[in-house]
């Protein structure tokens, strides 16, 4: 339980937002009103995707007050715990692509090359200026998450294609492929995370045996060598690094902890 403790707890906050979610439109219990783009908290609380945000105004439509409210109250939360912590503790595609990307490992199958990790770039841009163009929100319109969330509700159609299209992309042809390098919620939310508070830290790195289980895991490896291999910060100060925690679950020797982003210490007990 201890080598799973922070995938567990990731399952259950994936699953346990999309039922509150879920259980208004089905069992009439309004504890949150919307869905991941824009939702009520009890009846109160206003929480918006900035990048909706972005692209309403990109589109020429000046948003109303509580939907300038919601985002507000979403980037100070993203500020303290990470930005791509929406990728690995919110996101319900995240369990698609790492049930992908655990498949291909378990069948060992030969990855093909990845896109570059501008591209998620290129598509924000992409994005925004087609939202110009149309006078539309676009992303919203092909979105497989908002596309999961209406297809659990009101029947999946073509969603279940765009979703089992990720999944597939992720199991044959490049392992978290699209998270990592395509999806332009989790590159937006990156860079609002790259000054957050709550990070990962390779406090005990001197204790670290090579055994390379946290880079077997990691699904963004690259972040993990400059705190552990490093002569500076033992911190993980990427604005890839998802917060997911499973570097901690893996490690034997407990190298790594949850702690701020201003906690230099090393070796720590």
């Amino acid at each position: 339980m201890m080598r799973y403790r922070w995938l567990i707890l990731r399952r259950s906050s994936q699953l346990g937002i999309l039922g509150l979610f879920l259980l208004g439109p089905l069992m009439q219990i309004w504890i949150i009103k919307g869905n991941l783009s824009s939702s009520l908290l009890f009846n109160t609380v206003p929480m918006n995707d900035p990048f909706i945000l972005l692209q309403s105004l990109a589109a020429g439509h000046w948003p109303i007050q509580q939907a300038w409210l919601g985002a507000v109250v979403v980037l100070i939360l993203y500020l303290l715990v990470g930005g791509r912590t929406y990728c690995s503790w919110v996101c319900p595609i995240n369990v698609v692509t790492d049930s992908a990307a655990w498949l291909h490992k378990r069948f060992e199958l030969a990855p093909r090359r990845r896109p570059v990790r501008e591209l998620r770039i290129w598509l924000i841009a992409t994005i925004l200026i087609s939202c110009a163009v149309t006078g539309n929100i676009v992303w919203e319109l092909v979105n497989p998450i908002s596309l999961l969330h209406r297809g659990l509700l009101f029947g999946m159609g073509l969603g279940w294609l765009v979703v089992f299209g990720i999944f597939i992309y992720d199991l044959l042809i490049a392992p978290r492929g699209w998270c990592g390098h395509i999806c332009p919620v989790g590159a937006f939310y990156g860079v609002i995370g790259k000054f957050s508070l709550l990070r990962i830290s390779a406090a005990r790195r001197t204790q670290c045996n090579d055994c390379m289980d946290c880079f077997a895991v990691c699904p963004e490896p690259h972040v993990i060598t400059p705190a552990l291999k490093g002569t500076d910060s033992p911190i993980i100060l990427a604005k890839d690094c998802t917060n997911c925690g499973r570097c901690i679950d893996v490690c034997a020797p407990d190298v790594f902890n949850f702690t701020h982003r201003f906690d230099s210490r090393r070796d720590v007990p």
